[in-house]
Protein backbone atom coordinates (compact mmCIF):
# COMPACT_ATOMS: atom_id res chain seq x y z
CA UNK A 1 0.00 0.00 0.00
CA UNK A 2 2.41 2.71 1.24
CA UNK A 3 5.91 2.84 2.65
CA UNK A 4 7.77 4.98 5.17
CA UNK A 5 8.88 7.40 2.43
CA UNK A 6 5.21 8.24 1.79
CA UNK A 7 4.76 9.13 5.47
CA UNK A 8 7.83 11.37 5.42
CA UNK A 9 6.61 13.16 2.29
CA UNK A 10 3.17 13.68 3.80
CA UNK A 11 4.67 14.86 7.11
CA UNK A 12 6.70 17.44 5.20
CA UNK A 13 3.60 18.43 3.22
CA UNK A 14 1.59 18.81 6.44
CA UNK A 15 4.25 21.06 7.97
CA UNK A 16 4.48 23.17 4.81
CA UNK A 17 0.71 23.58 4.58
CA UNK A 18 0.39 24.59 8.23
CA UNK A 19 3.29 27.02 7.94
CA UNK A 20 1.66 28.72 4.95
CA UNK A 21 -1.71 28.71 6.64
CA UNK A 22 -0.33 30.51 9.69
CA UNK A 23 0.49 33.60 7.64
CA UNK A 24 -3.01 33.76 6.17
CA UNK A 25 -4.59 33.31 9.60
CA UNK A 26 -2.46 36.03 11.18
CA UNK A 27 -3.67 38.53 8.55
CA UNK A 28 -7.35 37.93 9.29
CA UNK A 29 -9.28 40.77 10.97
CA UNK A 30 -10.32 40.27 14.59
CA UNK A 31 -13.29 37.96 14.85
CA UNK A 32 -12.94 36.21 11.48
CA UNK A 33 -11.36 33.07 12.93
CA UNK A 34 -14.16 32.51 15.46
CA UNK A 35 -17.10 33.52 13.25
CA UNK A 36 -19.58 30.65 12.91
CA UNK A 37 -19.66 29.77 9.20
CA UNK A 38 -21.92 26.73 9.02
CA UNK A 39 -18.96 24.38 8.57
CA UNK A 40 -19.00 20.99 10.28
CA UNK A 41 -17.07 22.36 13.26
CA UNK A 42 -18.44 25.89 12.87
CA UNK A 43 -15.52 28.29 12.64
CA UNK A 44 -12.02 28.36 11.20
CA UNK A 45 -10.49 28.17 14.68
CA UNK A 46 -12.75 25.32 15.83
CA UNK A 47 -11.87 23.34 12.70
CA UNK A 48 -8.15 23.95 13.19
CA UNK A 49 -8.50 23.08 16.87
CA UNK A 50 -10.19 19.78 16.05
CA UNK A 51 -7.44 19.01 13.57
CA UNK A 52 -4.74 19.57 16.22
CA UNK A 53 -6.66 17.30 18.57
CA UNK A 54 -7.01 14.63 15.87
CA UNK A 55 -3.32 14.75 15.02
CA UNK A 56 -2.44 14.51 18.71
CA UNK A 57 -4.68 11.52 19.42
CA UNK A 58 -3.45 9.63 16.34
CA UNK A 59 0.18 10.38 17.16
CA UNK A 60 -0.32 9.00 20.66
CA UNK A 61 -1.49 5.75 19.08
CA UNK A 62 1.32 5.69 16.54
CA UNK A 63 4.29 6.71 18.69
CA UNK A 64 3.10 5.87 22.20
CA UNK A 65 3.68 9.45 23.34
CA UNK A 66 1.36 11.87 25.07
CA UNK A 67 -2.32 12.06 24.19
CA UNK A 68 -4.44 15.21 24.30
CA UNK A 69 -5.72 16.03 27.79
CA UNK A 70 -9.30 16.37 26.50
CA UNK A 71 -11.68 14.07 24.66
CA UNK A 72 -13.23 14.32 21.20
CA UNK A 73 -16.18 16.37 22.44
CA UNK A 74 -13.77 19.11 23.54
CA UNK A 75 -11.65 18.94 20.38
CA UNK A 76 -13.09 22.21 19.03
CA UNK A 77 -11.67 24.13 21.99
CA UNK A 78 -8.31 22.34 22.17
CA UNK A 79 -6.54 25.37 20.66
CA UNK A 80 -8.30 28.25 22.37
CA UNK A 81 -6.91 31.01 20.17
CA UNK A 82 -4.52 31.58 17.29
CA UNK A 83 -1.44 31.76 19.52
CA UNK A 84 -2.33 28.41 21.11
CA UNK A 85 -2.90 26.92 17.65
CA UNK A 86 0.51 28.13 16.45
CA UNK A 87 2.24 26.57 19.48
CA UNK A 88 0.35 23.29 19.15
CA UNK A 89 0.94 23.11 15.41
CA UNK A 90 4.67 23.65 15.74
CA UNK A 91 4.93 20.94 18.41
CA UNK A 92 2.72 18.50 16.56
CA UNK A 93 4.31 19.07 13.16
CA UNK A 94 7.78 18.46 14.59
CA UNK A 95 6.53 15.31 16.33
CA UNK A 96 4.84 14.06 13.15
CA UNK A 97 8.03 14.52 11.12
CA UNK A 98 10.17 12.79 13.76
CA UNK A 99 7.71 9.90 13.94
CA UNK A 100 7.55 9.56 10.14
CA UNK A 101 11.34 9.59 9.79
CA UNK A 102 11.56 6.75 12.32
CA UNK A 103 9.10 4.47 10.56
CA UNK A 104 10.24 1.16 9.18
CA UNK A 105 8.03 -1.75 8.20
CA UNK A 106 4.39 -0.66 7.98
CA UNK A 107 2.92 -4.15 7.78
CA UNK A 108 0.79 -5.41 10.61
CA UNK A 109 -2.10 -3.98 12.54
CA UNK A 110 -2.47 -1.26 15.14
CA UNK A 111 -4.86 -1.96 17.99
CA UNK A 112 -6.31 0.79 20.20
CA UNK A 113 -9.40 1.67 22.16
CA UNK A 114 -11.59 3.93 20.01
CA UNK A 115 -13.77 6.35 21.91
CA UNK A 116 -15.71 7.00 18.70
CA UNK A 117 -16.48 3.30 18.24
CA UNK A 118 -16.73 2.60 21.98
CA UNK A 119 -14.55 -0.50 21.68
CA UNK A 120 -11.11 -1.84 20.87
CA UNK A 121 -10.30 -1.64 17.16
CA UNK A 122 -7.59 -3.26 15.04
CA UNK A 123 -6.75 -2.01 11.56
CA UNK A 124 -3.75 -2.23 9.22
CA UNK A 125 -1.12 0.35 10.23
CA UNK A 126 -0.54 1.49 6.64
CA UNK A 127 -4.27 2.17 6.19
CA UNK A 128 -4.36 4.21 9.41
CA UNK A 129 -1.38 6.29 8.32
CA UNK A 130 -3.20 7.11 5.06
CA UNK A 131 -6.27 8.03 7.11
CA UNK A 132 -4.17 10.27 9.37
CA UNK A 133 -2.85 12.35 6.47
CA UNK A 134 -6.21 12.36 4.63
CA UNK A 135 -7.90 13.68 7.79
CA UNK A 136 -5.46 16.61 7.81
CA UNK A 137 -6.05 17.39 4.14
CA UNK A 138 -9.82 17.13 4.53
CA UNK A 139 -10.01 19.65 7.36
CA UNK A 140 -7.43 22.01 5.84
CA UNK A 141 -9.66 21.96 2.75
CA UNK A 142 -12.56 23.14 4.89
CA UNK A 143 -10.38 25.92 6.31
CA UNK A 144 -9.31 26.82 2.77
CA UNK A 145 -12.95 27.23 1.77
CA UNK A 146 -13.72 29.32 4.86
CA UNK A 147 -10.69 31.56 4.24
CA UNK A 148 -11.78 32.05 0.64
CA UNK A 149 -15.23 33.04 1.92
CA UNK A 150 -13.59 35.84 3.96
CA UNK A 151 -12.21 37.28 0.72
CA UNK A 152 -8.71 36.08 1.57
CA UNK A 153 -6.53 34.08 -0.71
CA UNK A 154 -5.60 30.71 0.70
CA UNK A 155 -2.30 28.81 0.63
CA UNK A 156 -1.04 26.93 -2.40
CA UNK A 157 -1.84 23.29 -1.74
CA UNK A 158 -0.41 21.45 -4.75
CA UNK A 159 1.92 18.74 -3.49
CA UNK A 160 4.23 19.05 -6.50
CA UNK A 161 4.91 22.68 -5.54
CA UNK A 162 6.18 21.77 -2.07
CA UNK A 163 9.69 23.15 -1.58
CA UNK A 164 12.46 20.59 -1.31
Amino acid sequence: MIDAAYAVTMARYNRWQNSQLQGFLERQPAGELVLERGAFFGSILKTLSHLCWGDHIWLSRFDGGSAPPVGAAESVSYAGDLDAWVRLREELDARILTWARGLGDLSGDLTWYSGAAGREVSKPLAELIVHFFNHQTHHRGQVHAMLTATGSKAPVSDLFLMPE
